[in-house]
């Protein structure tokens, strides 16, 4: 009782410091057991037999009961749909983050429907692209070009990033591999900074296979990574008693976003849904599911 009731005070705490307004523990309390029926409405629901564009990550917060405290993975992942709309499919935690997590998550949205993903966006965690493809066979796997970014910065003083810059931001394939291998001359001091583009540039490449729209929604994992910045501000006490206590919290701030969604489309989306229609490697999976 008192673990539940320390999770009630830091929700209520939590409501006040990005509102401004305070809510009882009772209420607290009486709103979240009527959101547990709702939730596992929300997780067995069916998904869209296809997303456009999906992009996964992974956050951690504590779980904490009157025994221990642990680190819990958050396992989420965002859709667009062919429509331009964005849509979370379900939450998943786990003690750890892991391939074989990321494959059983991969399978369940299968079994929930999911026939097609066009193109999937993640941060390089190692086996996840494997576990993708292993399920969906035909899914463009997008390493993030962000993460590579902070990746090799590291090992590079600031005076130097201009040449990064231009291999990441060419206006064509020729132009980048052109930047590439002057790249790699100018940083030849810079060993780590270079294996982290030479490992992963073939994901650098494939971004020019498609148009300047497309190529500008699958080069980076942001989009999810914002809504982990948001579910940080509803977790950041880190007082959860149990996995459900913490499932509430989150999806309490889905429905949030949802409604901030439902305002405004992605930018730029009839574009990208043109540029998709006339790919001639996609435009039969796009036209079959919007037949």
């Amino acid at each position: 009782m008192y673990a539940s009731r320390m999770s009630q005070r830091d929700i209520s705490s939590t409501i006040e410091d990005i509102y401004g307004f305070s809510v009882s523990h009772e209420m607290i309390s009486v709103i979240t057991h009527h959101v547990l029926p709702e939730l596992e409405e929300w997780q067995t629901r069916p998904l869209s037999s296809y997303y456009a564009f999906v992009f996964v990550d992974c956050m951690f917060t504590t779980i904490r009961n009157q025994y221990e405290s642990k680190k819990y993975a958050i396992y989420t992942i965002l859709g667009y749909t062919m429509e331009g709309r964005k849509e979370i499919l379900d939450l998943w935690l786990n003690e750890t983050e892991s391939k074989h997590k990321w494959m059983q998550i991969f399978d369940e949205i299968k079994a929930k429907g999911v026939e097609d993903i066009f193109f999937l966006s993640m941060d390089g965690v190692s086996g996840l692209e494997e576990g993708a493809k292993a399920i969906f066979p035909q899914v463009i796997v997008q390493r993030c070009i962000v993460h590579l970014i902070r990746n090799s910065i590291k090992y590079v003083p600031s005076k130097d990033y201009k040449a990064l810059r231009k291999v990441y931001s060419a206006p064509s394939l020729k132009a980048c591999q052109s930047a590439f291998e002057s790249f790699k001359q100018q940083w030849a001091v810079y060993l780590g900074a270079i294996d982290v583009w030479v490992r992963n540039f073939h994901h650098v490449e494939q971004l020019f296979d498609y148009g300047s729209a497309i190529r500008k929604i699958m080069y980076t994992t942001n989009a999810v990574e914002s809504i982990h910045s948001s579910f940080r501000k509803v977790t950041k006490k880190g007082a959860f008693p149990n996995e459900n206590a913490l499932l509430k919290v989150l999806y309490l701030r889905i429905k949030e976003l949802e409604t901030k969604w439902d305002s405004g489309g992605i930018q730029n989306w009839v574009m990208v849904r043109n540029q998709l229609l006339l790919h001639d490697e996609l435009k039969d999976r796009v036209s079959k599911y919007l037949e």
